[in-house]
């Protein structure tokens, strides 16, 4: 549609991806928007992958599904919020701090679970800058080293200092690997198979897991970008150069014992999108519950918000966005930089991939692509244009 000035009023979600393509920023789009759970715009752009139903890298995508894992476990008993870890685990008993002046001095309380799933155990990323114990992790290695087994990197990570007290500040940071840990401690049962049982079955999510078989990974996407995960942060932005890039070292698809529960999943747009519509209802396709209605609720309801500077990775801001249990929440429309509604939730990925939840509207939508490093407001473009009035 075009106004008396001869401007169009609205671009499409297919309008923004190719605009990205053709620019030659990003080699690969694919989108998908449901309401009420139907599909209302798909679509993909691009270089035609190897097959019709593409295999994408998530990574902390991964973090929401190992979240809502962990309060299905609450429901069924196996801790609470507010469980210290070290019960499961006492090699998180005697933390310390490592403040920023330098000083060590021993945790003033015990690191729980809900400080595990909002980012307040006061654990941290290599990639943290002005972090005062990134550069620990950057000598362990805990990205870089996907071959070293979960509770193997566990017990090493419980022996560095964390960067503040837990449930006294917010870092973005390993501790939904941690949980992963700890679910893995609580129910003596491996993560991978406890989201095939609880998650991935239920939902039909059967692309979805740690592991890709050989017949399938020519359906895995090649990789872009000018960034890896691990390593030193950059001073300055890097340029974003359409480069494929190798990420097997840590993010590896032949690998069976690999799992963690920051990182890690491999997963379609079809795949996502059903666990997405079930962050909508609470609900399984059949109808039966995922979650309780009270948890549900308690799983969308803010628990972190920010002050004037707001919440921030690094660089990059989310603005109007508070964090609840498995990850950003809209809660101030007043500062949004794109089109949303208050509650709206989700999360996104290294590679750029990104997925939301709008319960008012009950809109559901997903964004697929691979590259590591992006400089561009791909996932703001493409959110605003799936949630503009489609009779503008």
């Amino acid at each position: 549609m075009k106004n008396h000035m001869g401007i169009h009023m609205r671009q499409t979600m297919s309008d923004v991806a190719t605009q990205f393509v053709n620019n030659s920023l990003f080699d690969t789009i694919e989108w998908r928007v449901d309401q009420a759970g139907q599909t209302v715009d798909a679509g993909l752009v691009g270089a035609c992958p190897d097959h019709a139903d593409p295999i994408y890298r998530i990574y902390s995508m991964t973090k929401p599904i190992v979240s809502v894992l962990a309060l299905m476990l609450i429901e069924r008993g196996y801790f609470t919020l507010a469980t210290p870890i070290a019960q499961f685990d006492p090699n998180f008993t005697n933390m310390r701090v490592l403040d920023d002046t330098g000083r060590i001095e021993p945790t003033g309380t015990l690191i729980t679970i809900e400080h595990l799933l909002t980012h307040q155990a006061g654990l941290s990323y290599d990639f943290s800058r002005g972090c005062t114990v990134a550069p620990y992790y950057r000598e362990m290695g805990f990205l870089e080293r996907a071959d070293r087994d979960l509770t193997d990197a566990m017990a090493e990570l419980a022996q560095l200092p964390l960067a503040f007290h837990p449930g006294t500040s917010w870092r973005y940071s390993v501790a939904t690997d941690v949980l992963a840990h700890i679910i893995e401690t609580a129910t003596g049962q491996r993560l991978d198979d406890l989201l095939r049982e609880c998650l991935f079955n239920p939902l039909g999510m059967l692309d979805t897991g740690f592991y890709v078989a050989d017949t399938e990974r020519p359906r895995v996407m090649r990789m872009f970008g000018t960034q890896d995960l691990h390593g030193l942060p950059p001073l300055d932005p890097r340029p974003h150069v359409l480069s494929e890039i190798d990420v097997s070292k840590t993010a590896p698809m032949d690998a069976p014992n690999f799992r963690r529960g920051g990182h890690g999943l491999f997963s379609t747009m079809g795949d996502y999108m059903k666990f997405a519509n079930m962050l909508l209802t609470g609900k399984f396709p059949d109808g039966t519950p995922a979650l309780s209605a009270p948890m549900h609720a308690m799983m969308r309801a803010p628990r972190v918000p920010f002050g004037a500077r707001g919440m921030r990775i690094n660089d990059d801001p989310f603005v109007g966005y508070g964090w609840n249990l498995i990850g950003r929440v809209m809660i101030d429309l007043g500062r949004a930089d794109r089109m949303t509604s208050l509650g709206e939730f989700g999360w996104s990925g290294a590679a750029a991939t990104y997925f939301w939840v709008d319960p008012i509207s009950q809109v559901t939508g997903c964004i697929m692509t691979q590259f590591l490093g992006n400089q561009h407001p791909l996932t703001i473009k493409m959110q605003s244009a799936a949630m503009m009035p489609l009779d503008v």
